[in-house]
């Protein structure tokens, strides 16, 4: 992850979604205007998104990116499935991975490289579609997937139920503080449709007001 600049690219949406989430949302009000010229956006490259998911996957912010920049040393700062293979196990545990995550990252690259998953047809895939295929390789779960389609597909209307910044920001902001249930996050959450993705993205900056990106 790292810190994203005022001049990437908007999603064409973010800006009606803004206005709607400010018109519907009293906390969306509030929060909103204290990251002014800062938005969603992604490098684009699927393999990377993905394997920068696994990274962090249950580790904070920064000790997620810590490891990524070790990783990045040992499979090149453009990592591919064919870098990642030539690493292998033992770099990439010596870069912080645990065995899990090398196993995970190592599996992401061979389906990359066989072609077991088709990244040219998820753009014109719905939600649940391109999740039932990134959830078939080793490692990636539902959270991972949904990180996927916000960070690289820019899809608007995701909902991370398993992201326990996410859950962690709606507590503080619409329960003072109070613990809260995956049903409770969904129905705070449905004032935001058909833009999740925009509330939980700025619910993020709430905690952490460097934006990042996958």
């Amino acid at each position: 992850m790292s810190i994203l600049t005022p001049s990437a690219a908007k999603p064409a949406y973010w800006d009606s979604a803004v206005s709607q989430l400010m018109r519907r949302d009293r906390i969306m009000k509030k929060l909103i205007p204290q990251h002014p010229e800062v938005w969603l956006t992604t490098r684009g490259n699927p393999f990377v998104t993905l394997a920068r998911s696994i990274v962090g996957q249950q580790i904070s912010v920064k000790a997620a990116e810590s490891v990524w920049q070790r990783f990045l040393a040992t499979c090149g700062r453009r990592p591919t499935p064919a870098s990642v293979e030539r690493a292998g196990m033992d770099n990439l545990r010596s870069a912080g991975l645990s065995q899990r995550k090398a196993e995970y990252i190592l599996d992401l690259s061979t389906h990359f490289r066989q072609k077991q998953v088709h990244p040219g047809n998820w753009i014109d895939m719905d939600d649940e579609a391109v999740i039932a295929e990134l959830t078939a390789i080793r490692g990636i779960g539902r959270w991972t997937a949904e990180m996927f389609l916000i960070f690289n597909l820019q899809r608007p209307d995701i909902m991370p139920l398993d992201d326990i910044g996410l859950l962690k920001a709606i507590s503080l902001h619409y329960f003072s503080g109070e613990p809260v249930s995956r049903f409770e996050a969904r129905e705070v959450s449905q004032a935001w449709q058909p833009w999740r993705t925009v509330a939980t993205w700025y619910l993020w900056r709430s905690l952490d007001p460097l934006p990042v990106e996958y």
